[in-house]
């Protein structure tokens, strides 16, 4: 018996030894998938409300970065930006109103990407964002080999679908529903991920590598999920946020009026004042329980899918990425929504399983990497984080990443003016992340986010103004001690930003406020630091001339000249 034992250890060995060498030789598939206002309320980064299982189990065999941040807090400009690798500054898209190609420039898209070199791409759901922003094709067919599959059933999403309690149908907020009660018997998210396994299972025994991109709608508004997930997250264990009031010293100019949420009918009939509210308390806890219910529903379809790759062989040969738009504020300084600055809005979920890296397959023993987890009936089940990164990064590094990992190349590095450059990463290639335990946290690393503002004080259009009507531009950055934002003039004509012309500015040390609760920035000193930005050279970008501020100013706290 023990020398059964031997030789079935030395054949797993060699087994994972080869799988290593394979891994490093061989191109890998990819599926890469995006959820739609995901903040982390997932298990695997610490949220200890959340019923994410199949996540989680993804996250256990991966790579997690845990601060990772969008570039917009919207939905066409954060995709623009992640999959071209461009920040809105270049792709020029702050709206929904235009198409890069046109607006900006000619930029290569990751599926592009991967399409020229002998990938087979598809996408199914929300990828890009739907319209102008992708040209109505989602950017078909530069970016995909077939054109991109959309849910049926996503056309009844805005309209009145909700029961509500006189037992009319109404646009609501929150719409838990009966799926058999819809049309088709079914909901976007179902039909999406329906769509993708059988995109799966059409390329088993096809040698040619593909990247499949699948979208989903939630946890998206309006919740409408099915009505069983609700089950999961009881109102009377449903708490408010830590924070639910407006900052004292937030700027007004960067606050979000949730206009989008004020809209459905059931918030409408609250009658809640504009643009503070706040939201009463009872409804709070209800918009919270759906959000998460909505989270378990996006789960499942993720599980659904990564038990697909191992019921079909894949999971071994297929990398899989797993991240959002950007967030979504659940009543974190009297805001709902995204559409700010603030971490709520810009920190995100990002996962890398990549075979043989992150995790070695023993499928031939019978093992499954990826069996699916039903929240609704499995309870207390808990993963553990293989390999966590805490540096920050950003989406703009998405791309090159998974280029690198999927055993291609990286784009190279964008030059400073990168208007006529097809191709070219704003981003950094992760790749060196997989194959060294961090140390220690790089304090240096940093973070980028911007948000557009028609005017100083919340307007009804506050949330997402048109490219004409942007008159400030929140520029923010996200180091590991700080969150440092200036609010600056913004010429839409020009899109050019005049850092002499300073709204407002936000300053937060998270060690000691990680909700941003307390901006501590103040006019004192800032006379002299802001002339020496506005001084600097033009080659120097807008980021290094923030990062210099910023060193200016917490210098002066550490060295007591300025009062926190």
């Amino acid at each position: 018996m023990n020398n059964f034992v031997r030789v079935w250890l030395l054949l797993l060995v060699l087994h994972t030894l080869a799988l290593a060498v394979v891994a490093r030789r061989e191109r890998r598939n990819v599926l890469f998938i995006i959820a739609d206002d995901l903040r982390t309320s997932l298990g695997c980064y610490g949220d200890t409300v959340a019923k994410s299982p199949n996540i989680d189990q993804l996250a256990s065999k991966s790579q997690v970065f845990l601060n990772a941040y969008a570039q917009q807090a919207v939905c066409a400009p954060s995709r623009t930006s992640m999959l071209t690798s461009r920040r809105p500054d270049t792709t020029r898209l702050y709206d929904f109103n235009s198409y890069w190609r046109v607006h900006s420039g000619n930029y290569t898209t990751m599926p592009q990407y991967f399409k020229s070199k002998g990938y087979f791409t598809m996408s199914v759901g929300k990828v890009f964002h739907p319209g102008i922003a992708s040209n109505h094709t989602d950017d078909y067919p530069y970016s995909w080999s077939i054109p991109a599959y959309h849910p049926a059933s996503f056309r009844f999403e805005k309209k009145k679908m909700c029961k509500g309690e006189d037992g009319e149908l109404h646009a609501n907020l929150l719409c838990a529903v009966n799926v058999t009660e819809q049309p088709g018997r079914t909901l976007p998210d179902l039909e999406s991920t329906d769509e993708a396994v059988r995109l799966l299972k059409s390329r088993v025994g096809d040698d040619t590598p593909f990247l499949l991109a699948v979208g989903f709608h939630k946890p998206h508004i309006p919740f409408r999920i099915p009505q069983e997930y609700l089950s999961l997250y009881p109102i009377d264990q449903m708490t408010l946020a830590p924070d639910p009031d407006v900052p004292k010293l937030l700027p007004p100019v960067a606050y979000n009026p949730w206009s989008d949420v004020r809209r459905r009918d059931d918030v409408q009939k609250l009658n809640i004042s504009f643009p503070y509210g706040p939201i009463p308390k009872d409804f709070q806890l209800r918009i919270r329980q759906h959000y998460y219910a909505a989270v378990s529903f996006m789960d499942a379809q993720v599980g659904r899918l990564l038990s697909t790759l191992d019921q079909l062989g894949l999971a071994d040969s297929t990398m899989v990425v797993f991240t959002s738009d950007h967030g979504w504020s659940l009543g974190e300084h009297g805001e709902w929504a995204k559409y700010s600055n603030f971490d709520v809005a810009t920190h995100v979920p990002l996962i890398f399983y990549v075979p043989g890296v992150t995790h070695y397959q023993h499928n031939w023993l019978g093992m499954s990497t990826f069996p699916y987890i039903d929240a609704l009936t499995q309870s207390d089940l808990s993963f553990k984080n293989d390999k966590v990164i805490r540096n920050v990064v950003e989406l703009v590094d998405v791309f090159p990443t998974v280029s690198y990992q999927a055993g291609g190349t990286a784009p190279e590095p964008c030059p400073d003016v990168s208007f006529q450059e097809e191709l070219c990463t704003e981003g950094n290639n992760l790749a060196h992340t997989f194959r060294h335990r961090e140390r220690r946290v790089d304090e240096e690393a940093v973070s980028f986010s911007q948000y557009p503002r028609p005017a100083d004080t919340p307007q009804v259009n506050s949330d997402l103004p048109d490219l004409k009507d942007i008159k400030v531009m929140g520029y923010s950055l996200r180091s590991w001690d700080y969150r440092y934002t200036l609010w600056l003039g913004f010429n839409p004509k020009t899109f050019q930003v005049n850092v002499s012309d300073v709204h407002a500015g936000e300053l937060y040390m998270l060690a000691g406020d990680p909700g941003q609760d307390s901006n501590i920035y103040s006019n004192s000193d800032h006379s002299v630091v802001m002339t020496k930005m506005a001084s600097l050279p033009r080659t120097v970008s807008l980021q290094m001339r923030m990062r210099l501020q910023l060193l200016y100013l917490t210098a002066g706290m550490k060295t007591g000249r300025r009062k926190a």
